[in-house]
């Protein structure tokens, strides 16, 4: 019944010699990996606004438009700088994580990587978090219930991938261009009403502040403050360069066009956005989101509102997939290099890397759940990691170039290196404009994330030492020593009685006498049956039965000599129906492993398979 369910859900499984149908062509590489870029359109405005408005009131507007212009100008750097890595890597995936790695060296990757992974995870907690903020804009009384609305986002983004990359794109791709249409008639229908003079929103009642009431110093960090808020525009990028691998042939060619054109709307539709902001004079409100407000304004209280509210719900809703498309599979190069558990670089059923995709689903979830779903308590976490990402890819692109040389290398070496230095300026201006609000706590984990990946690899590289057969030792004078627990005397015991004779005749069965009584009657019966079989049995006056079985195999460790191993059997029925196996305790399975560990003791189980 599970597997049927299963395979209604995620879908029957594809053959391996399927994965060259399981890439994005050009439509769909954008419709996947730009809508976490694109969507943040949505809301990095609004950000902007958030740090201004309450210092400097309505001239917040004045500085509304030279912040979204550099970072317009940031983005065609950032763009450029990511084409030249497409370049360099022109099939293989470029991410900041290869490109660091195989150019600055193993901790440089690992930065970059960990930056990269809980860039990945923020995306989705806040893609889902101002996707429900919209939906909830245009429904004021599901506000109460956002973190149960994001859950169950969550979930259905993540079953939808579990059913392969192309499906997924497929089904994803008609929100994110309904909502890239919505944005060019918002767009056009409002900078018609601009210029035919529409009536603009009266001032908003909020504390006419001005720039004359701040020293210098005061204003610049504001400003500076307001700019890194409103970098969560570019946020996204990346994905396209890390995903390289994941497009139709040639690669390289289609990422750098799917990366053209999400360069183009970015800056068609952030600057729109800006313009029209700033031209109606809106604000954030508690209940209703900027874009929102604009929408309304253009459109009206009608159909096209609501249409365009559910675009942009949906668009930011599943901005989260592009980090569905870009974390497993990070996760998955990163496992192989063995600096993450390796059942994160397998694919699933359905080609994709599903055990990624699943631990995505559960740590964004965790984090919406302890921020309780509110955008602007996460925002504060955001960019750091993809800036930090983005100036070690240019910096390990700018030591390739100085390496290899190559045609036109020096013109290469000048637009990465611009990158670096850009990329590191916005990094630092985050890292300390946000620190009080959050970003400290990336500052931390990053590290803290490399320390880690270093003590997983440690630790494989320690198992393939170990286990490494040319160190093998062969033993042929092993003795076992048997130990069977018994409870009852019934069928399943003196099956793996019978089996423990057949290996050696130094056996002792074991039993915790918790019931005087019982354990008369065992004895009784024990000695009718006469299997030639010692019955130990230990008096438990506290009623445990782990505590005194245990100690008592201990001490038979202890007392045996070099060439004995013991054997502890645990005799175990099977039961016919799945849901049978909850109706019965599972004391085999714990006693498995309370003794795992110990070395010089072998555990196994003797299963009794019931017919019925």
């Amino acid at each position: 019944m599970l597997q049927t369910l299963r395979r209604v859900i995620i879908g029957s499984p594809l053959d391996s010699s399927r994965i060259e149908h399981e890439r994005y062509s050009v439509p769909k590489g954008l419709a996947i990996l730009s809508s976490d870029a694109l969507s943040s359109v949505a809301y990095a405005g609004e950000e902007i606004l958030h740090v201004l408005l309450p210092v400097i009131g309505l001239m917040s507007f004045n500085f509304l438009t030279p912040i979204s212009a550099a970072i317009i100008i940031l983005l065609f750097i950032v763009s450029f700088s990511f084409r030249q890595i497409i370049s360099a890597y022109p099939t293989s995936s470029g991410g900041a994580y290869i490109v660091a790695k195989e150019n600055l060296g193993v901790t440089a990757g690992l930065v970059s990587g960990a930056a990269l992974l809980f860039d990945y995870l923020l995306t989705v907690a806040v893609s889902v978090s101002a996707g429900v903020a919209a939906l909830t804009s245009a429904y004021h009384a599901a506000i109460p219930h956002r973190v149960t609305i994001a859950m169950m986002i969550i979930v259905f983004l993540v079953l939808m991938n579990l059913r392969g990359v192309s499906e997924s794109a497929t089904f994803f791709s008609y929100p994110t261009y309904s909502f890239i249409i919505g944005m060019f008639i918002l767009l056009v229908i409002g900078l018609y009403k601009t210029m035919a003079g529409g009536a603009q929103l009266a001032p908003p009642a909020i504390p006419q502040g001005t720039v004359a009431n701040l020293d210098t110093l005061a204003l610049v960090w504001v400003v500076l403050r307001a700019f890194s808020s409103g970098c969560t525009a570019l946020t996204g990028i990346e994905a396209i360069s890390d995903a390289v691998p994941n497009f139709k042939k040639p690669e390289g060619k289609n990422a750098k066009q799917v990366l053209a054109l999400l360069a183009i709307l970015l800056f068609l539709m952030f600057g729109g956005l800006t313009a029209l902001t700033r031209y109606f004079h809106v604000v954030p409100s508690e209940n209703m989101t900027v874009i929102s407000q604009v929408a309304l304004k253009v459109f009206g209280q009608g159909i096209f509102f609501y249409l365009f509210q559910a675009s942009t719900g949906m668009i930011l809703l599943l901005a989260a997939n592009t980090a569905f498309a870009g974390f497993p599979l990070l996760a998955s190069m990163m496992a192989k290099d063995k600096f993450l558990p390796r059942y994160l670089a397998l694919r699933g059923d359905r080609l994709a890397f599903s055990n990624g995709i699943i631990l995505l689903g559960f740590l964004a979830g965790f984090l919406i759940y302890v921020f309780d779903g509110m955008t602007t308590r996460l925002i504060p976490l955001y960019a750091v990691g993809v800036f930090t990402a983005f100036t070690v890819a240019q910096s390990g692109m700018v030591k390739r170039w100085i390496n290899l040389k190559g045609q036109d290398w020096k013109k290469k070496m000048v637009i990465n290196g611009l990158g670096a230095v850009v990329t590191g300026m916005v990094t630092v201006i985050i890292a300390v404009t946000k620190f009080e609000h959050g970003a400290w706590v990336v500052i931390l984990l990053i590290p803290s994330m490399v320390y880690l990946f270093k003590s997983i690899n440690s630790h494989y590289q320690s198992i393939r030492e170990e286990l490494d057969f040319e160190n093998y030792i062969h033993r042929d004078d092993v003795r076992h020593i048997i130990i069977v627990p018994v409870a009852s005397l019934s069928n399943v015991v003196a099956n793996t009685i019978d089996y423990g004779k057949t290996l050696t005749g130094s056996i002792k069965a074991v039993h915790v006498s918790t019931d005087p009584e019982m354990t008369k009657k065992l004895q009784a019966k024990w000695d009718k049956w006469n299997p030639g079989v010692e019955l130990v049995v230990l008096p438990s006056p506290y009623r445990s039965v782990f505590d005194p079985l245990v100690e008592y195999i201990r001490q038979e460790e202890r007392r045996k000599s070099n060439d004995e191993v013991i054997t502890v059997l645990i005799p175990e029925f099977v039961v016919k129906r799945w849901w049978h196996r909850f109706l019965h305790n599972q004391t085999g399975l714990i006693l498995q492993n309370l003794l795992v560990f110990s070395s010089e003791i072998v555990v196994t189980t003797i299963p009794y398979h019931l017919r019925r």
